[in-house]
């Protein structure tokens, strides 16, 4: 998800997750700011779990599929 901005990385990320099973875990590396709070709130919504996620000039989140 490098370089893209919202809502891209949001949806990428969705569509990834819909080719995992349940307890699967996706890697994230996204380059967008804001995706840290869209990352949060993405979770939040959909019921997957966010298990961590570290900020610097990349941002890389850990989800796990519901």
């Amino acid at each position: 998800m490098k370089g893209l901005n919202c809502p891209l990385p949001i949806l990428r990320a969705k569509k990834a997750l819909g080719e995992l099973q349940s307890g699967q875990v996706l890697k994230v590396i996204a380059t967008d700011p804001g995706s840290v709070k869209d990352f949060q709130a993405f979770c939040r919504q959909t019921g997957n779990e966010l298990l961590s996620h570290t900020e610097g000039a990349e941002f890389v989140f850990f989800m796990k599929k519901r």
